[in-house]
């Protein structure tokens, strides 16, 4: 055992497992998510429903794998780092909530908005 700066004793371990994954743990997750990934493009290939429902459950599925990622590979719990990671998850979903739906807002009213006008298109030439 050796002392380090601070006079406590070292036990032989580098870091602290309890927040680190196990090799199990990763192949669990990994496995996960290649299902999460094959099932979805299964969905795409084949067109066994109807496009609304396919993209539904495309979001279903990729909803499902951000929360495998940050279990499995970001090793994020209500543990960790006395709560600031589940306030930096709280942080980056509010950012990806407000910037998808501005995009979308956006996207929906540029089509709406932009579109010429078929009578405009004629008088134009």
């Amino acid at each position: 055992m050796s002392a380090d700066l601070s006079g406590h004793h070292d036990t032989g371990h580098l870091h602290d497992e309890e927040g680190h994954g196990s090799r199990k743990g990763y192949w669990i997750g990994f496995a996960l998510s290649v299902v999460l990934t094959a099932i979805p493009f299964a969905l795409v290939m084949t067109h066994p429903l109807s496009s609304q429902a396919t993209a539904f459950l495309i979001m279903l599925f990729a909803a499902v794998q951000i929360v495998v990622h940050m279990i499995f590979f970001l090793h994020m719990n209500r543990r960790a780092e006395g709560g600031w990671s589940m306030m930096a998850l709280l942080f980056t979903v509010v950012i990806v909530a407000i910037a998808l739906s501005g995009s979308l807002w956006v996207m929906y009213h540029m089509n709406a908005n932009m579109m010429p006008v078929p009578q405009e298109m004629g008088s134009m030439g």
